[in-house]
């Protein structure tokens, strides 16, 4: 940055200025490969929008004032990025402000940008491993360190280290942990993208000897994984690769791996992502032999695109119970993701065994850690069960100090039960470590009703769980990317927290793994079903609902940030999956059609009635799931509704990126399917058949009846949940919209009995039987205190958008995206008294709290620089307002009252 920069930085400090940079949606933007990134930034709080920006950067690049009202990303313009390229750069924006003048603002802080390695000729590192004449089974295949020494005259002025595994890594600089990511290099399609972690390693180097070390484990490279425990996944030997460059006024010297390092035995006696970690203190490490050169390739080697995995939060035990069996277990109160650091370890040569769980064996006189309602099924042996897996063991050397913490596996844990420990745990001695995605908290949410307080945090908890590397399904059986759970929950997530580098480095998996076809896998990143052993995870691909994520998830990105290249980057692949549906539909009749008639009706090309359908997974008081029998049944209603629901996106993708004949084409083919559905699945009375909630819901959610029409199947909606007790009966994909379709149809109350439910199948029962994060089935944990499956499935917490939307009442205006507009309109109901909600979008932070006292609501909204808010009280017209606080009252449902001119910036 220019010393002229930095002065009218101190000058103007007094001025607000730009704030939250980001480089390609990344707060930090160290060993990046993208030699053309996009920036981006949040105007200056307190002004009406802008006008104009300035960005300057120490390389030299200076844009100049640019006339701009955007706050899309701009898209870099400076000197040449190559490998290794650093600079740092800031903005100033003019504004508006709220007196109508346009004014200069202060210059930002700066964000420091690092370029990686960018070509494979950049790497003179070669890939090593140990030599493995027998490998062992999966589960039982022991880490190894690879390391080498080096001696420097004197500590260079910097120094890089650049590395990255087929396996999980660690690295060491002289017995020092190098960084604090988990998990490296993370979780991705190795087969195509490999991600290389950049750390500046200066302050670890010392004059003469330094050691640089490495442990390799197994992890998604070769580790059991998922529901079937497949090993091997994609390929049978690890391998690490690691470039160290110091740079100094003479040059940049390189060492990297080569046949010089030496492999040698590790502590881990074991290290698997699904059976645990097993370490043994006695192991002498001392024995080395020569590392032994790979042949894997540098052609998918790439930069961070997401924030990096960390440890983001450590918990205390909130109580440790001793067992007449000698059992030691602890309880976190909280179900969270990682693992535990265990400082008190048994007598020398003693083994302590620790078992991770989320509930508690309810046998008289037991209470210790259960894991059997996570036993995946055994595909291989029909009736089977496979091994629920989380358990570590570690022996102590007695060396006093010893810290147990299995970084090379990961448990979704409430309970630990520490088995083969004499001695007492105290508190101080054992932490749960909560490990996830290290992702940027932007909304949040209180009412006066605390059971729904309550919902909403473990609904937050679970999503924490489970946004390691990519959007998992739960923490503990399967760990997977399952396409159809994120479609269903990042509206959800993205109000929550900032999702869009953790969604895009997905999204590069799902377009990796896409089939030639134009399938989309169920599961990203994936193998494909050549690495798995069930035949179910080849046919079940290609089900409607999951693999429309590669139009839902870059649409509700776009909405969320405003940022049109997410939808330019997947618009090849969403066209391809178009295809396979597009084809499928016009090319085959599902055989009951086409054994009530040879020929068949107009309407049935719009039809998506064959194939594999996971439907309306685990609707309540529904049939047992039977995949086999999924694959010949006829889910048209189901598959069709998607179909209508992605040309319409598609269309309005489209026109975002000005592709005006393409919209109009898929305009007109949405149009044409909604009409097929009317006529295939409305009898004459104008009400869905076959009837179900989930049917119902989705014909209003999607758009695919007329306008006419909806009062019909929102009155037999409403029967149907009246038919039920007053129950929710909707399973997987049509959950998160029950709520809004009533509300939005003129059911308010409706949805509020229902979200207020406290008897199962519902949310609040959930809350009412200690659930601390959300449960993948709705009696997760039944009446009697026996678990079943996951505790630990975020989907059904989608419902809390509802709170957001409708209690609390910010939402994002159906013809906005990055919160240019919002709609501001709170809908009271089921006596709450206040509500409070927050959101810090692409433009600023939006909050909204209304209280409602004998009658009289009083709102007060802050609006953020450069949005538009369109204020719907009871009573009245809408009040449209701009950026600043301002107050409004709603007296008895009566006419709306803006408070005279309070609003403030």
């Amino acid at each position: 940055m220019t010393s002229t920069v930095l002065d009218t930085a101190v000058e103007a400090s007094r001025l607000i200025a730009p704030t939250r940079l980001r480089v390609d949606h990344l707060r930090e933007a160290f060993g990046i490969t993208a030699a053309a990134p996009r920036l981006g930034w949040t105007p200056p709080a307190g002004t009406t929008r802008q006008t104009a920006y300035q960005i300057t950067a120490t390389n030299g690049w200076d844009t100049g004032w640019v006339s701009s009202a955007g706050h899309r990303p701009v898209p870099y313009s400076g000197p040449e990025l190559t490998s290794r390229s650093r600079f740092a750069w800031c903005v100033r924006t003019w504004n508006t402000g709220t007196d109508g003048a346009e004014t200069a603002s202060a210059w930002s802080d700066p964000m420091a940008v690092e370029l990686g390695l960018l070509h494979p000729s950049d790497w003179t590192a070669q890939w090593i491993g140990r030599d493995e004449s027998t490998v062992p089974e999966p589960g039982e295949r022991p880490g190894h360190a690879l390391h080498t020494t080096f001696t420097l005259a004197a500590v260079p002025d910097s120094a890089r280290a650049y590395a990255t595994a087929h396996g999980i890594y660690e690295l060491f600089l002289n017995g020092r942990r190098v960084g604090d990511q988990q998990l490296t290099p993370g979780s991705t399609s190795y087969s195509t993208t490999l991600q290389v972690q950049a750390f500046d390693v200066t302050a670890l180097l010392l004059p003469g000897i330094n050691t640089l070390r490495a442990v390799l484990t197994d992890g998604w490279y070769r580790g059991t994984f998922g529901y079937t425990r497949d090993a091997d996944m994609y390929g049978r030997q690890t391998a690490f690769l690691a470039q160290l460059e110091l740079g100094s006024g003479s040059g940049r010297t390189i060492l990297g791996t080569d046949a010089s390092w030496l492999a040698s035995p590790t502590e881990i006696l074991g290290a698997d992502l699904m059976a645990g970690q097993r370490v043994d203190f006695r192991v002498s490490t001392s024995r080395a032999r020569p590392a032994v050169v790979r042949d894997c390739s540098y052609d998918t080697l790439v930069g961070p695109t997401a924030p990096p995995t960390r440890i983001v939060q450590e918990l205390a035990p909130v109580s440790i119970t001793r067992l007449a069996t000698g059992h030691q277990v602890v309880d976190f109160g909280q179900n969270i993701h990682g693992w535990v650091r265990l400082g008190r370890l048994g007598a020398a040569g003693e083994t302590v065994t620790l078992e991770y769980g989320e509930a508690l064996d309810d046998a008289p006189g037991r209470g210790d850690v259960t894991r059997d309602h996570l036993r995946p099924h055994d595909f291989r042996t029909p009736g089977a069960f496979l091994d629920a897996g989380q358990v570590d063991s570690v022996i102590a050397s007695g060396v006093s100090g010893e810290v147990f913490e299995p970084r090379h596996t990961t448990h979704g844990f409430r309970y630990v039960s520490v088995q083969g420990l004499e001695p007492d745990l105290k508190r101080a001695d054992i932490t749960g470590c909560l490990v996830q995605t290290d992702l940027e908290r932007i909304g949040t949410f209180t009412c006066s009703d605390e059971r729904l307080n309550r919902l909403h945090e473990i609904v937050e908890w679970s999503f924490r769980d489970n946004s390691c590397e990519v959007p998992t399904d739960c923490p503990q059986r399967e760990k997977a990317g399952w396409t159809g759970d994120w479609q269903l929950f990042i509206p959800t997530a993205a109000y929550l927290f900032d999702v869009a580098g953790f969604s895009r480095k997905w999204l590069n998996d799902v377009r990796a793994d896409q089939w030639d076809s134009g399938v989309i896998a169920n599961v990203s990143p994936s193998p494909g079903p050549d690495a798995t052993s069930a035949d179910f995870m080849a046919f079940v691909n290609g089900s409607a609902g999951w693999g429309d994520a590669i139009v839902m998830v870059p649409w509700e990105l776009y909405l969320a940030t405003g940022d049109a290249g997410i939808l330019e980057e997947n618009w090849a692949a969403m066209n391809r999956w178009l295809g396979f549906v597009r084809t499928t539909a016009e090319s085959q009749r599902h055989p009951s059609r086409a054994a009530a008639g040879s020929v068949p009706a107009p309407h049935e090309k719009y039809l998506w009635d064959t194939g594999f359908h996971w439907g309306e997974w685990m609707e309540p008081d529904g049939p047992e799931p039977d995949l086999f029998a999924a694959r010949t049944a006829d889910s048209g209603i189901v598959a069709t509704a998607y179909y209508r629901n992605t040309t319409s996106l598609m269309a309005r993708i489209a026109s975002v990126l000005g592709r005006v004949d393409d919209a109009k084409a898929l305009a007109e083919l949405s149009g044409r399917i909604r009409e097929a559905w009317e006529i295939e699945y409305l009898d004459s009375t104008g009400q869905v058949t076959p009837a179900s909630q989930a049917n119902c819901v989705r014909a209003l959610a999607f758009d695919l009846v007329t306008a006419e029409r909806r009062s019909t199947v929102t009155a037999q909606l409403a029967a149907l949940i009246r038919d039920a007790d007053t129950h929710l009966g909707t399973g997987f994909l049509s959950t998160p919209y029950l709520l809004p379709v009533l509300a939005d149809n003129g059911d308010l109350q409706l949805a509020y009995e229902l979200l207020m439910q406290d008897s199962e199948p519902s949310w609040l029962a959930m809350v009412d039987r200690g659930a601390t994060t959300m449960w993948e089935l709705w009696n997760g944990m039944d009446a009697d205190g026996t678990p079943h499956q996951s505790l630990n499935h975020y989907s059904k917490g989608a419902v809390v958008s509802f709170l957001h939307r409708y209690t609390a009442g910010l939402r994002q205006d159906p013809d906005s995206a990055g919160y240019e507009r919002i709609i501001i309109e709170p809908r009271p109901g089921a006596g709450l008294t206040s509500a409070r909600t927050s959101h810090r979008g692409p433009r600023g932070l939006i909050e909204v709290q209304w209280t409602l006292h004998d009658g009289v609501l009083v709102l007060t909204a802050t609006v953020p620089a450069a949005t538009s808010a369109e204020i719907r009280l009871p009573g009245g017209p809408p009040a449209v307002v701009g950026p600043g606080t301002h107050s409004f009252l709603a007296a008895g449902g009566g006419a709306q009252e803006p408070e005279p001119a309070r609003s403030t910036s």
